[in-house]
C-alpha cells in the first residue's frame, strides 16, 4: 500500500475575506492560528497517532471474538480475523488514495467529492448513527461492570457493589454521572485528537493487561491439567449448525472499524506520508491482540465460553485468587472503555458540527459552538444509557449497518465511482467483494437480531 500526503495545497486569500463551505474542506482544521499563541504544535508523532488508531479499533468488540472461535474453530477464526485485518487496509488504502487525487482531507470531504452534497451527509448521518449508539453501549457496559444488572429477574452484582455492598454512591446512575462529569467530560474538551494519545496508550495497555490475565490464567490451568485443547474446526453436524457459522460474521467485519478517524489523525501527522505505516502498524498490532484473547478465552472457557466473555468472568475460575482475578479483569475493562470514549467522540462532534453547521466557522475556533455541541451530545449519551431500555435493541439494526457502511461500502462506492479515473481493475473486484460481504453481513445480523427478538417476546 502506498500513501502519500493527503493534505491539499493551502491558497493563499485575504484574512477579511468571508468564509465559504467547500465540500472538499476538512471538517476540523489541521492547525489554528489561535492555538498558535498558546502552544507550539508541530505535528503529531508515530507512536502517537499508533495509539489514537489501535485505541479506535479495539473497543467492546473484543469481548465477542472468543466465542467466534467457538463457532469456527481456532483456524478458521484465527484466518477470518486476518483476512478483515487486510480487507480493512485495503479500504482504508482507498480513502487515502482518493482523498489525495480528490485533494480532500476528511472522510465527509471524500464522500462529497465523489457523490456530492447528500454523499456526504450520509457520511456525517452514518457517524452520528453509529459513534453515538457505540458511545451509549460503552456507557451502559461500563455501568453493569461496576454498578451491576439485573436480567430475568436475576441480579448480577457490579465490582463496585461486590466491595461495599448495595449503596446509593455505587448505584448505576450515580456511577455514570460521576463518570461523565470526572472522566469524559475533561477529555472530551481536547480539540486535537493528539492530545488524546496519552490515554489512548493508557487504554492499549489496559487491553494489553486483560490479554495478560487471561494468559496467566489459562497457562496455570493447562499446566494442572483442567483445559483441554480447543476445536480446531467448525462442528458441523446439520443445516441448524452450518448457519450457525455465519452468525459470527458480523463480528468480525465490524471488529476494525476505524475509518472515521483516519483522516482526523493523518491530518495531525507530522510526517503526512507516515499514515500508510500507522494503519498498518496499528491494523498489525490489533490482530495480534485479538487472536492471542480468542485463543487463550477459548482456551480457557472451551464451549462453555458465552457471546460475551466478559460475563465468564463473573463465576469462580477454580484457581487460586479466582474473584480478584475477576475483578481485576472487569476493572480493566471498564476502565479501558472509559478511555476508548473519547476517541469516538472525537470524530462524532466533527460530524455533528459538520452535518448541522456546515458554512460555520471551523469548530476549534467558536468556543461557544464547541462548548455547546459537546456538553449535547455527553448530555444525550448519559441519558440514553440510563433512560433508554430498548437503545441498545435498536443499536444492534441501525449501529452494525452504519459501521459497515463507514467501514466497506462507502470506500467501495467511492472506488467504483472512481470520480478521478485513478482505480485499477483490482481494486474494482475487492470493491465488489466489500459491498457483497457488508450486504451479507447485515442480512445475517438483521435476521438473527429479529429471531432473538420473536424468540424474546414469546
Amino acid at each position: 500500500m502506498t500513501v502519500g500526503d493527503i493534505t491539499p495545497n493551502k491558497e493563499k486569500g485575504s484574512g477579511r475575506s468571508k468564509h465559504v463551505a467547500d465540500e472538499k474542506a476538512p471538517l476540523i482544521p489541521k492547525q489554528q492560528d489561535e492555538d498558535a499563541g498558546h502552544d507550539e504544535f508541530n505535528g503529531a508523532s508515530f507512536i502517537g497517532a499508533v495509539f489514537n488508531l489501535s485505541t479506535t479499533i479495539v473497543g467492546a468488540g473484543i469481548m465477542a471474538l472468543p466465542a467466534t472461535m467457538k463457532v469456527l474453530g481456532l483456524i478458521l477464526g484465527v484466518a477470518l480475523i486476518i483476512f478483515m485485518a487486510f480487507l480493512t487496509d485495503a479500504s482504508i488504502e482507498f480513502l487515502i488514495r482518493f482523498s489525495k487525487a480528490g485533494k480532500t482531507t476528511s472522510y465527509g470531504g471524500l464522500m462529497g467529492d465523489a457523490f456530492g452534497k447528500y454523499g456526504k451527509i450520509m457520511l456525517q448521518i452514518c457517524v452520528l448513527v453509529n459513534n453515538i449508539g457505540v458511545l451509549i453501549v460503552y456507557m451502559i457496559i461500563i455501568g453493569d461492570v461496576l454498578s451491576g444488572t439485573s436480567s430475568s429477574g436475576v441480579h448480577h452484582a457490579g465490582v463496585l457493589e461486590g466491595w461495599f455492598g448495595q449503596r446509593w454512591w455505587n448505584g448505576r446512575t450515580f456511577v455514570l454521572l460521576i463518570s461523565t462529569i470526572g472522566i469524559f467530560s475533561p477529555l472530551a474538551c481536547f480539540k486535537r485528537i493528539d492530545s488524546l494519545r496519552f490515554s489512548s496508550a493508557l487504554s492499549v495497555a489496559l487491553a494489553v493487561a486483560f490479554l495478560v490475565i487471561i494468559l496467566a490464567i489459562a497457562i496455570f490451568k493447562l499446566i494442572s491439567g483442567t483445559v483441554v485443547m480447543p476445536r480446531l474446526l467448525p462442528d458441523v453436524t446439520d443445516l441448524t449448525s452450518f448457519w450457525k457459522l455465519f452468525t459470527v460474521f458480523p463480528v468480525l467485519v465490524t471488529a476494525f472499524i476505524c475509518h472515521y478517524n483516519v483522516h482526523n489523525i493523518a491530518n495531525e501527522l507530522k510526517d503526512k506520508n507516515q499514515i500508510g505505516a500507522v494503519v498498518r502498524t496499528s491494523l498489525a498490532s490489533c490482530s495480534i491482540v485479538y487472536i492471542l484473547t480468542s485463543f487463550f478465552g477459548f482456551l480457557l472457557f472451551g464451549d462453555a465460553t458465552l457471546g460475551d466473555v466478559l460475563a465468564n468472568f463473573d463465576t469462580d475460575l477454580g484457581i487460586p485468587y479466582s474473584y480478584l482475578l475477576n475483578d481485576a479483569v472487569r476493572v480493566s475493562y471498564a476502565a479501558h472503555l472509559m478511555l476508548v470514549f473519547p476517541i469516538v467522540f472525537y470524530p462524532l462532534r466533527i460530524n455533528i458540527d459538520g452535518l448541522f453547521f456546515p458554512s460555520a466557522s471551523p469548530l476549534p475556533q467558536s468556543t461557544t459552538r464547541f462548548a455547546f455541541i459537546t456538553s449535547g451530545l455527553l448530555t444525550l449519551i448519559f441519558l440514553g444509557a440510563n433512560f433508554i431500555p430498548s437503545i441498545w435493541v435498536a443499536f444492534q439494526f441501525t449501529g452494525a449497518t452504519a459501521a459497515v457502511c463507514l467501514g466497506f461500502i462507502f470506500p467501495a462506492a467511492v472506488t467504483l465511482r472512481d470520480r478521478h479515473v485513478i482505480s485499477r481493475k483490482e481494486d474494482r473486484m475487492l470493491a465488489i467483494v466489500m459491498i457483497v460481504l457488508s450486504v451479507f453481513s447485515n442480512m445475517v445480523l438483521v435476521y438473527g437480531n429479529a429471531i432473538s427478538l420473536l424468540k424474546k417476546n414469546q
